[in-house]
């Protein structure tokens, strides 16, 4: 039975996008179809459709979807044609109607937490554990910066920063992301694009500075992220959405501080911290910590999903529904 997938033929624009039937796969040993009923979208998603992580062109994208189970692959236990599940990280390959996966990549959905609900957080759930947690350790006491605060990525951290115990300095774009950033838990907002970052936070912290900052803006953000750290904090940058990231001079980190450039996808590519974090992100699911769905587009209409995540006029996450 055919099936649809979107094919990146290069690098580039949204045209490079092509919707076209395939084959429906048959599992392999360990592995598992999934129809796939809610898909993702990240900003990963357009790094790699420009070509910023190339990838073997034409290619499909995409890092995370949830659906129920279809067929199974010999050797897999665990596992029943209908059940509700997700997965997120690589291999790329998610803008499909379906698709055969690992089944050790795929994670069983409990009854509270709706396909749509695990499409639109799985991945930026996983990537809230590892920055608060993994790639640094807040709790109790702490105070952080988070760029984008209203935004898909922003708002889940927030969220999960707060649950752990942490102040939350938010930054956004308008008055109208402040009051949805409000909403999500952030103790305190610096409001407008051409805000003095550094500035407000010292004033918020008692000149101070953050624990940690988490920078996914790019450009010469991060300079200013840096600045807004503590001495023997952490600036942790993760991502570009605002341009490509100048060089950063050392004596920037005087005194004492770090800079830390995780990544999601490297972090699973270890199956058990993969499986670690992800099982973390449904559990903050079911407590609640999701992020909001900005907009559902048809598989068809991807290029336009891609425009709406990069205009920057969306707070939350987009979904492709096949």
């Amino acid at each position: 039975m055919p099936h649809q997938i979107v094919l990146l033929n290069a690098p580039g624009d949204i045209s490079q996008f092509r919707l076209q039937e395939a084959a429906a796969q048959s599992p392999g040993p360990g592995e598992i179809r999934i129809r796939q009923q809610a898909i993702g979208t990240n900003f990963l998603d357009i790094y790699h459709r420009r070509g910023l992580y190339p990838l073997p062109y034409p290619a499909v994208i995409g890092v995370e979807a949830a659906g129920v189970v279809e067929a199974i692959g010999d050797g897999v236990t665990g596992f029943a044609p209908g059940e509700r599940v997700a997965y997120a990280g690589p291999p790329v390959g998610a803008y499909a109607s379906a698709r055969v996966i690992a089944a050790e990549r795929v994670m069983k959905l409990p009854d509270a937490v709706s396909v749509k609900v695990a499409a639109s957080s799985l991945l930026k759930g996983m990537t809230a554990s590892m920055l608060l947690q993994k790639a640094t350790s807040i709790g109790e006491g702490s105070t952080v910066l988070i760029h984008a605060a209203a935004g898909g990525l922003g708002s889940i951290m927030t969220r999960l920063a707060k649950s752990l115990g942490a102040t939350v300095i938010g930054t956004v774009s308008t008055a109208e992301k402040a009051a949805l950033a409000t909403g999500y838990g952030a103790d305190h907002l610096i409001i407008g694009r051409d805000a003095d970052i550094v500035t407000e936070v010292k004033r918020l912290t008692g000149g101070n500075g953050v624990d940690a900052a988490y920078d996914g803006i790019g450009g010469d953000m991060l300079l200013q992220s840096i600045r807004a750290v503590r001495p023997f904090g952490t600036a942790i940058t993760i991502g570009q959405a605002a341009g490509p990231i100048p060089p950063v001079a050392v004596e920037e980190l005087r005194p004492g501080k770090s800079l830390s450039h995780p990544s999601i996808m490297a972090w699973c590519a270890d199956i058990g911290r993969y499986r670690e974090v992800a099982q973390a992100a449904i559990g903050a699911m079911e407590r609640g910590i999701v992020c909001e769905i900005a907009g559902e587009f048809a598989l068809g209409d991807v290029g336009s999903a891609h425009e709406e995540m990069e205009s920057g006029r969306s707070a939350g996450s987009i979904l492709l529904v096949p």
